[in-house]
């Protein structure tokens, strides 16, 4: 065994951010499920979670699963027993990273260097309940995007939590909703570390892994249409030592506050690209509705002015603001569905839009221009978040 890996397909990787690629081809596409283990000194679990895992997966499953174990060098050799284990079960991969640490990133090294299908994620301590984990798999077949164990559901529970510890977990789960609620509101446990996604969900994703919740990384950045929920009972460690220290809640707040600001970079970028909308709208009112000008009526006016400014928001959008999802959707038929959904969902902003035109101006007698300006910020947000979720909307990839 190298120092880089027990695989020669795992080779050492560049830091930043990670990207995964599609299925592997040929006989690797047989594999339908890759179960990606993070170990850090956890050579008192490791054989015992390999042994329950194979145990569970070799009946369900025959040759068509893996087991990829994604060890930060464990100074216990955690890496070195789990390759000695390889002997004994062919389906363990073991990956032994010498430049990177933390659980997120790990979870993403393993995806990377993963060939199934299906991507599954558990810890080596035994918290997580093994036999959880085909029923993750029965959810996954049956079309989810995403199938999450959760400790929040009828069923699920945590074993013998003290009360501040319950009082901690339920907290951070508060400030996710709190900073993230369009995230951490779509399930009940956006902590847990223990999931199944589809490999499409987040291929050619840029991901930016931090500390120990990759769960939100992926929820926040991913493809999922489709999620279903696994009731199981958080476990107690019996060996080994816990990893929940201070510095895990706070790279969780510094993750949360990231997310929170990637996101609103994409909506400063759609009110940047709505500005020089607002020029091409102000340029062509003033131009055929000003008497100095062509002094046409004020709706008309309007109409053609939001039109062209449509279309200017369009192009700028696409191949700016919701670029990376463009990308994903290549084609003129599919630019020409974008710029459709575009189309009816502004134009429905545009009948709001000329509401409040002719309310402020014809009734409240403010400025023209003023008016404008006050209807173009009202309908921005309307704009934005269908565009978001329609227009630039990444359907699920096929699948076999």
């Amino acid at each position: 065994m190298n120092d880089g890996c027990s695989d020669p397909g795992f080779l050492p990787v560049p830091r930043g951010a990670l990207i995964l690629g599609p299925q592997p081809a040929a006989s690797d596409a047989a594999i339908a499920l890759s179960v990606i283990m993070p170990t850090f000194n956890e050579a008192p679990n490791i054989a015992e979670i390999v042994k329950r895992l194979a145990a569970l997966l070799d009946p369900a499953l025959g040759e068509r699963y893996e087991i990829v174990v994604v060890d930060d060098d464990s100074p216990d050799l955690t890496w070195n027993l789990a390759q000695k284990l390889s002997l004994e079960h062919p389906r363990l991969r073991v990956m032994r990273r010498m430049a990177e640490r933390g659980l997120s990133s790990a979870v993403v090294r393993g995806w990377q260097a993963a060939r199934g299908e299906l991507l599954c994620v558990i810890d080596a301590d035994l918290q997580h309940p093994p036999a959880v984990l085909l029923e993750l798999y029965a959810v996954m077949r049956r079309g989810a995007d995403m199938a999450v164990a959760s400790r929040h559901v009828i069923g699920g529970g945590v074993s013998d939590w003290s009360i501040a510890r319950r009082v901690v977990s339920r907290t951070a789960q508060l400030i996710g909703l709190l900073v993230l609620p369009s995230v951490v509101g779509r399930i009940s446990d956006p902590l847990s570390g223990y999931f199944m996604i589809r490999r499409t969900a987040i291929e050619g994703v840029e991901l930016h892994p931090l500390g120990y919740k990759i769960l939100i990384e992926v929820l926040a950045r991913g493809r999922f249409h489709r999620i279903g929920e696994v009731p199981y009972v958080f476990q107690e460690r019996a060996l080994g030592g816990s990893k929940a220290t201070a510095r895990v809640y706070y790279e969780y707040l510094r993750h949360l506050l990231e997310l929170r600001l990637a996101l609103l970079s994409r909506f400063l970028r759609f009110a940047a690209v709505g500005l020089s909308g607002v020029v091409v709208d102000m340029g062509l009112l003033f131009l055929l509705s000003d008497p100095t000008m062509l002094g046409w009526g004020l709706t008309r006016s309007k109409l053609i002015a939001a039109e062209m400014a449509i279309v200017n928001n369009f192009l700028w959008n696409d191949a700016w603001t919701f670029g990376d999802l463009s990308a994903q959707q290549r084609g003129t038929l599919a630019r020409l569905r974008r710029f459709g959904k575009f189309q009816v969902i502004c134009s429905a902003g545009v009948l709001i839009n000329v509401a409040l035109l002719n309310l402020q101006f014809n009734v409240l007698h403010m400025n023209r221009y003023l008016a404008n300006a006050v209807a173009i910020a009202v309908v921005t947000g309307w704009n934005y978040w269908l565009n978001l979720k329609l227009s630039w909307r990444v359907a699920p990839s096929p699948q076999p």
